[in-house]
């Protein structure tokens, strides 16, 4: 033990000596390297040689120093000089050697010397001809063993490639180009991840998230640490030190991490406006707050954003950003780009020019390529730098559920620009002479297709280009294409505008402008001309059914420009008016060509519109105790004595307009003791004005009693909180087969009643939206004695209550009628949900 350690000592000693700063000659100036070298050599060599022969010495003691020595040995392996290199390279092939013979395998050397190289070479050290020296002294040595020829090759080609990211890496590392530092770090993280080595993965996976952080990547950034995330289990398992490098995450557990780091990840997706994203991580997350962790307060807090980002989801608008091909052709760029093609997405509202402008800061000697035809051979082995840039369409692919079904374009928006893959440029071309009459007839299209190694966004805001294809369009698919996305972009507009009636008008003035006016775009006339002609038919005599498929496409776009001119004249102000009216005029020429020569089509209505359309009831619904069915406010079914409900129409109460609590006038009662007996029945004495029907009257002191038409009445007070009125269909129309909301015939004695209306004058009734109610005529019967002026619950089951709002001038003052012998019974019991009768609104 103490001749290993004296041994171990030796070689550190040896190595520390030779790498100290006052011995790196090629830091000095020639004439001081000139000098020491002529006085005492270069004594760095002199070590080199001593540490190789003593290595050597070993013997079969060597694979004690494995894989101790292997860091040592490369740091002094990296000293630049040549021959100091050529003579200690090789004792890696040793060590490989030494290390197979014991265990079959050089594993433990393997990873050893990646480890150290990555840190060897951020660090300053190496270069490129260590690279080839290494390359060369390891590939002569592998080759010529017996059992290391094939497995020896593999392990020097990796080492080789590692140093190229590396030394690419290190060369940009201290660039001001933060974009040119993440493509190295990619390439770099990637490798690690090809050869499974997970901590060095990690490692550079935090340096890319920091890049992205440091630019305002905040997608990009989200995207790089789920990359981490997707390393770790929800589990209890302890969390090794490798899978925990930032000093943040206090963490004991693989699920504790993951956990911390799935909420900076939602967060960074918040930033990034990828609020998909965002909702499908909450989902998992909230499944392990739900089910596992129990953890309910988090959950809540989560839901809570969860929502928010649907909300964000159909109401924010966000921009799409293009997207561009940038091919670097020349000897003259980095390895990492030489003749490579990527798409890069755009930021926010940046444009081709601004783009190419960022493009042209980072590589200024670099030459604009005039063409998007690919490069030839020259140009890609010239010495120079050539960049080649121009716009490209992504091909949106749509989640499978979405797949046909009506979803609003809100929604799908979001999947044409993020979650691409595939991407399209497509470049007319000219086959045959030209038609100086039609330029359609003969104009071809070359559609390129290009897809990415990734889809976009990702890691990256580029990804490069893994596979190219070309197709040619004839003229008349190009005319069915330019159709059928002609349609589809009113469509998505109109929608756009029924979602939000705020947006501006001008995009929406424009469009129209463009179709319906012949004299802006030239219209379908062009494909008139080119496609439905005897000529064409008969020269094309397979494009028949692709001609009716272009009739029918022109023929449904008559629909939809109808409902965007709809849209228009009801947003246009009055400074375009006149522009509207010509818009009108030349859509309803437009439309009488083509429901003349290609049909009439109409659009369906489409359910989901239907759905976001209806107005929501605003007063909940609730059931009365031993009600079988749910009733609203305007109907609450009164209970007869048996305590089963009675007859609809005839025994409920009957809301007409919904009042406030605090009105003007105390409603007018009408109290029948005994419909059935006449005696009581002329007992029965006219009704009396209250206080509060008195303040009301001054306000309505000029209405016609005579019951001659007068303006609707609007009550200036409302309920809090705000509930609108109910529509007609909803209110009236629905309920006519049983007149629930007209005047009751009355009641069989087996049928006791209790009927509540409102009404402005005698002989006219306001129903819920201001109609008269013809079927109530006549004077209302007069009040009875109440104990407290807001309650009718103590109304008995066979009386009748009518409220009436009357002027007061022609009503005598009589003295109230007698009270009741028998107490009224008491109200019933009251629930959870209340009804406040003089406010006509459910309470909770």
């Amino acid at each position: 033990m103490s001749n290993l350690q004296l041994w171990n000592n030796y070689f550190h000693l040896a190595v520390a000596f030779l790498t100290q700063e006052s011995l790196q000659l090629e830091n000095f100036s020639s004439a001081k390297r000139a000098k020491i070298i002529s006085k005492y050599g270069d004594m760095r060599r002199q070590i080199g040689f001593e540490i190789r022969d003593m290595w050597y010495n070993l013997g079969q003691h060597k694979i004690k120093f494995i894989p101790e020595m292997v860091g040592p040995i490369l740091e002094m392996t990296l000293i630049p000089e040549t021959e100091l290199r050529k003579a200690t390279i090789a004792i890696f092939f040793d060590m490989m050697q030494c290390e197979f013979h014991s265990t079959r395998s050089f594993q433990m050397f393997e990873n050893e010397i990646i480890t150290k190289l990555d840190h060897e070479v951020e660090g300053g050290r190496g270069d490129e001809q260590y690279k080839v020296l290494f390359e060369k002294i390891l590939l002569e040595h592998c080759r010529k063993h017996k059992y290391l020829a094939k497995n020896g090759e593999n392990f020097v080609m990796l080492v080789v490639r590692l140093m190229e990211r590396l030394l690419d890496y290190r060369t940009i590392m201290h660039d001001e180009n933060k974009e040119n530092r993440m493509s190295c770090t990619v390439n770099v993280l990637n490798f690690y991840k090809e050869i499974e080595r997970e901590e060095m993965y990690i490692r550079y996976l935090y340096k890319l998230c920091d890049l992205h952080k440091e630019c305002d990547n905040y997608t990009e950034a989200a995207y790089t640490l789920l990359l981490n995330a997707k390393l770790l289990k929800w589990s209890e398992q302890p969390c090794a030190a490798h899978l925990n490098q930032r000093d943040e995450y206090q963490a004991q557990t693989q699920g504790h991490l993951k956990e911390q780091l799935y909420q900076e990840i939602i967060h960074y997706f918040d930033k990034g406006k990828m609020w998909e994203e965002a909702i499908s991580l909450g989902k998992e997350l909230a499944e392990q707050y739900e089910n596992e962790l129990f953890d309910y307060e988090q959950l809540s807090r989560l839901l809570q954003k969860q929502a928010q980002f649907y909300e964000n989801i159909v109401r924010v608008i966000r921009a799409k950003p293009d997207y561009f091909a940038v091919g670097y052709y020349g000897q003259g760029f980095p390895s990492f780009i030489r003749n490579k093609m990527f798409i890069y997405r755009g930021k926010e509202y940046e444009r081709r020019e601004d783009f190419e402008a960022r493009l042209f800061t980072i590589f200024p000697n670099a030459e604009k390529m005039k063409t998007t035809s690919p490069p030839s051979d020259d140009i890609k082995n010239s010495s120079g730098q050539y960049i080649q840039c121009f716009t490209v369409q992504t091909i949106r692919e749509l989640p499978p559920k979405f797949k046909n079904k009506n979803v609003s374009e809100q929604i799908l928006s979001f999947y044409t620009v993020n979650e691409v893959q595939r991407f399209q440029y497509s470049r007319p071309i000219r086959k045959g002479e030209k038609d100086p009459d039609n330029e359609f007839a003969n104009m071809w299209i070359e559609r390129t297709t290009y897809v990415t190694a990734y889809k976009l966004p990702g890691i990256l805001r580029w990804f490069e280009v893994k596979s190219v294809s070309m197709v040619e369009i004839s003229p008349l698919e190009n005319a069915m294409e330019t159709m059928q996305l002609t349609n589809q972009k009113i469509n998505n507009m109109v929608q756009q505008h029924m979602n939000d009636p705020n947006l501006p008008i001008n995009p929406l003035s424009m469009l129209l402008n463009g179709i319906v006016d012949p004299a802006v775009m030239g219209g379908f006339t062009n494909y008139e001309k080119a496609f439905f002609t005897e000529k064409y038919l008969q020269e094309h005599p397979e494009d028949h059914e692709k001609i009716e498929k272009l009739k029918d496409l022109i023929a449904w776009q008559i629909p939809f420009l109808n409902e965007g001119v709809r849209i228009h004249g009801e947003k246009v102000t009055e400074a375009l008016r006149p522009f509207h009216e010509r818009l009108e005029t030349c859509f309803k020429q437009l439309k009488e060509k083509v429901e003349k020569q290609y049909g009439v089509k109409t659009c369906s209505a489409n359910p989901d519109e239907r759905r976001g359309n209806r107005p929501r009831s605003m007063v909940r619904s609730f059931t009365m105790p031993s009600t079988p069915r749910p009733l609203s406010v305007a109907s609450v079914s009164s209970m007869s004595s048996d305590s089963t409900p009675s007859r609809p129409g005839s025994d409920g109460f009957i809301l007409e307009p919904l009042l406030p609590k605090k009105m003007h006038s105390r409603s007018q009662d009408k109290l029948d003791k005994d419909e059935m007996d006449k005696d009581k029945r002329e007992r029965k004495k006219e009704k009396r004005n209250s206080r509060h029907q008195e303040m009301f009257d001054k306000e309505f002191k000029t209405t016609d009693i005579s019951g001659q038409s007068t303006e609707a009445v609007i009550l200036s007070e409302t309920i809090s909180p705000l509930r609108p009125q109910r529509p007609k269909s909803q209110v009236i129309n629905i309920m006519a087969p049983d007149k629930r909301f007209t005047s009751s015939p009355v009641s069989t004695p087996g049928t006791p009643k209790a009927k509540l209306t409102f009404s402005l004058q005698p002989g006219l009734n306001v129903d819920l939206n201001g109609a008269d109610n013809s079927e109530q005529t006549g004077i209302p019967p007069p009040l009875p004695v109440k104990g407290n002026s807001g309650d009718y619950g103590t109304l008995t089951e066979n009386q009748e209550l009518t409220i009436s709002i009357t002027p007061p001038l022609h009503q005598p003052r009589l003295p109230p009628p007698l009270p009741s012998k028998t107490p009224p019974p008491p109200p019933p019991k009251t629930t959870r949900k209340q009804t406040s009768v003089d406010s006509g609104i459910v309470q909770y």
